[in-house]
């Protein structure tokens, strides 16, 4: 049987190492790279590094940024008596894609999972805790992922909110637009009941 050369081997195993990139993927991306020009390829070499060299985590919310604070901590019109927990930056730009919420983030930096060995000290729930000390915060909107994880970790988060007198929400759960009924969970119709508002 026929073997890949040995740098091709290499980079299909590093692609491998891609969340959500199974062999046959890797494969597929590792002969592209083989077809593209060098100049490309040298420019996405140089924005993996650039990347890797200059985002960092905003010391106040725990976002993904290049200068700290981030933009959004730094934005004065924004509310600073709202926060919305979210587990990954990558949460953060689904709020923002929205133009609705105008509040400030918390980035936990993942979500309990004892299956995974993440636990309460694994996320930054302590960071939260000391952003709510001063008074100034009156509402956290737990905007966890709705599921298991998710759930629980807003779970635990609420129980150590409420006794600090803060307002602790948790973000709506139901139907995609354009969803059908007869294809939904019994969860998830559960959960678009319980969400229910007037018109």
């Amino acid at each position: 049987m026929a073997r890949y050369a040995a740098p091709l081997a290499k980079l299909i195993d590093q692609f491998t190492r891609l969340p959500g990139i199974g062999p046959k993927t890797a494969q597929r991306l590792a002969f592209h790279i083989l077809k593209t020009p060098r100049e490309d390829v040298a420019r996405l070499a140089e924005a993996l590094l650039e990347a890797k060299d200059r985002i960092l985590h905003c010391s106040v919310c725990g976002n993904i940024t290049e200068a700290d604070p981030c933009q959004i901590c730094s934005e004065t019109a924004r509310d600073r008596s709202v926060i919305a927990v979210v587990e990954e930056p990558k949460d953060v730009m689904a709020l923002e894609r929205t133009g609705e919420f105008r509040g400030l983030y918390h980035v936990l930096g993942g979500a309990i999972s004892p299956v995974d060995g993440v636990g309460p000290d694994d996320i930054r729930t302590r960071e939260l805790l000391e952003r709510l000390k001063d008074g100034t915060v009156k509402e956290v909107i737990l905007a966890t992922d709705p599921n298991i994880e998710g759930e629980a970790t807003a779970m635990y988060i609420a129980r150590l909110i409420k006794p600090l007198g803060v307002k602790v929400t948790r973000i709506a759960h139901g139907l995609p637009v354009g969803g059908d009924l007869e294809y939904a969970d019994e969860v998830t119709l559960t959960r678009a009941l319980e969400g229910r508002r007037e018109m």
